[in-house]
């Protein structure tokens, strides 16, 4: 990977024309501070953890959605929320590297399709506004809710009481917090994805905010329908090309469809990214001893 593309991104990052977009990869080293597992984040391991360790029927195991979708009509949608909940509420994991990053500088906009909270942690000590996807709502058109975080505590906000300055989180698959929402089965992925492409899943304020910004598709797979609709979607609008599309070992489908989106593939993965950002802030640190 040339480091020149590496530096280019990080600058565009920094200067708030690059958005995060964070996919179940990031949290590769994201661990239950009890029992050392892994966070269940990526469709096969969210599979097993939801069918209590084993494996489901092949068709099942594709997708998580799809094995959602089964798991909600044998026990309820409920049955769902709560596997949610005790997954990404009610455990502890150790912190992502990738947040801990994100935390040096605060992103003025960061997409996270994974729907556990360090993202949210994150930001824990600032105001924040918080966007957050639902689905099969009654009576309303809109697929998302908004959050003001005021430095303590959430409350639910109009589109026209955003406070425009404020960093702002999507979390478009949901989140625990401040209170259980989740885009989890097929039925949910249907019904946000058709009001996604509709418009009515993205405030205005963000469709006005995100024109002509280009993306860092990091720790996302793009080898399912369900993540790339979605994706699709929110990127609308971005500068040509739509930015960066890191992944080791991609699949032949994976390559073209980044390349028919307009993503640049690098052949790289979280920790090597991670690891060129570190060796630059090491030598940006050396350089400023020596100039003092």
């Amino acid at each position: 990977m040339s480091s020149a593309v590496f530096s280019e991104i990080l600058s565009g990052l920094y200067n708030n024309q690059v958005i995060p977009y964070l996919g179940p990869e990031v949290l590769f080293d994201a661990k239950d501070k009890i029992y050392g597992n892994p966070m269940p984040a990526d469709g096969h391991s969210l599979i097993l953890a939801m069918n209590g360790g084993k494996p489901m029927a092949p068709k099942l195991m594709y997708e998580f959605p799809r094995a959602a979708m089964n798991q909600e009509l044998k026990r309820g949608r409920n049955f769902l929320s709560q596997f949610l909940d005790k997954t990404y509420r009610d455990t502890q994991y150790t912190r992502a590297s990738v947040h801990n990053w994100l935390a040096e500088w605060k992103p003025r906009y960061v997409i996270d399709i994974n729907r556990d909270t360090q993202l949210q942690d994150t930001y824990a000590d600032e105001e924040h506004t918080l966007i957050v996807g639902v689905a099969r709502v009654i009576g309303n058109h809109f697929r998302f809710k908004i959050y003001h975080f005021d430095g303590s505590s959430y409350f639910e906000i109009e589109q026209e009481q955003v406070n425009k300055q404020l960093p702002i989180l999507f979390k478009p698959m949901g989140t625990p917090k401040p209170e259980s929402n989740y885009i989890a089965s097929d039925a949910d992925y249907v019904d946000y994805i058709t009001e996604l492409m509709g418009g009515f899943a993205i405030p205005d304020f963000l469709k006005e905010y995100r024109k002509d910004k280009q993306y860092l598709l990091l720790g996302l797979p793009l080898n399912r329908d369900s993540e790339r609709m979605v994706m699709s979607d929110i990127v609308y609008s971005a500068k040509e090309p739509k930015g960066w599309f890191l992944r080791k070992n991609p699949t032949d489908k994976e390559k073209r469809f980044a390349e028919k989106m307009g993503f640049m593939l690098i052949e790289a993965d979280c920790q090597d990214f991670l690891s060129y950002q570190q060796t630059q802030a090491v030598v940006a640190d050396l350089d400023d001893k020596y100039v003092a």
